[in-house]
């Protein structure tokens, strides 16, 4: 009786401990300050650094799987995408000491600090973790400018918010790996955000918002660029001011002529 007490305010002690991370990490959204944190130019998004708690965030990178672990799905189209990233397919493949940040970044209270900035009612996480979970970029990988696409095939919602954590202590000018946000057309880079540890990225994604690193990586051979993206929908679709392309669509990259990995604009879909 007296392991079963034990136990059990051990579980309750660890619920109020991610609460309370994740009522911090709600708070630093609520509180991006404009033109700091929060830009509207070229398209919505917030940076906040120091996102989780500090033992919070060396727990993340303590428990980040190597890259021989099996857990990964490695793409490589040398034009546009070289990289690996977990294969989830529910909240229980997900590694202990990477859970709970899932979970504080699926909860309720993150999404309605999100949908207050961004004026995006109703968020919805993805409990399939379609694309979404962890992601390595590896010396020489790069991902290539695109929009995502748009349509989430097994609850027919629509994509709106990308959410990304890095990972990556140590980041030096010259390792490359920066985010960049491109103007409406893909042509040309606006910005760079530089992917350091613990940061939080989140950005408004629809068929203007061109995003992504195209220049191989340059990190050092025992480094390898970390991170964690999520992303959110809702079951309204994306405004037309923000939609291109009415129909489901892929990733659709702008080295293929703004058309997804087969040739097309759209795609069957479910």
């Amino acid at each position: 009786i007296i392991i079963k007490k034990t136990i059990l305010k051990q579980l309750i002690m660890n619920q109020l401990k991610i609460k309370n991370e994740a009522l911090q990490c709600a708070k630093k959204i609520n509180d991006a300050i404009k033109d700091k944190e929060f830009f509207t130019e070229p398209f919505k998004h917030i940076v906040v650094d120091d996102f989780f708690s500090k033992n919070f965030a060396a727990e993340l990178l303590n428990k980040f799987p190597r890259t021989d672990e099996n857990v990964w799905e490695r793409t490589h189209d040398e034009d546009i995408e070289i990289k690996l990233r977990t294969n989830w397919s529910s909240e229980f493949d997900i590694p202990d000491g990477i859970v709970d940040a899932i979970r504080i970044l699926n909860s309720s209270l993150i999404l309605k600090a999100m949908s207050k900035q961004f004026q995006i009612n109703k968020l919805i996480p993805d409990p399939y973790f379609s694309g979404g979970g962890l992601n390595v970029t590896v010396n020489s990988g790069l991902l290539g400018v695109h929009v995502d696409g748009n349509y989430h095939d097994a609850t027919a919602l629509n994509r709106r918010i990308n959410a990304i954590v890095y990972l990556n202590p140590g980041w030096k000018d010259g390792w490359g790996g920066e985010f960049g946000l491109y103007d409406s057309t893909g042509e040309k880079l606006l910005k760079k955000v530089a992917p350091l540890f613990n940061r939080l990225v989140i950005f408004d994604t629809n068929d203007y918002s061109f995003h992504g690193l195209p220049d191989p990586l340059n990190f050092p051979s025992n480094e390898v660029r970390k991170s964690i993206i999520l992303y959110y929908y809702t079951k309204e679709g994306r405004p037309e001011s923000q939609t291109r392309i009415d129909q489901p669509h892929s990733a659709l990259w702008k080295k293929r002529g703004n058309r997804d990995k087969r040739g097309n604009e759209s795609r069957d879909f479910q």
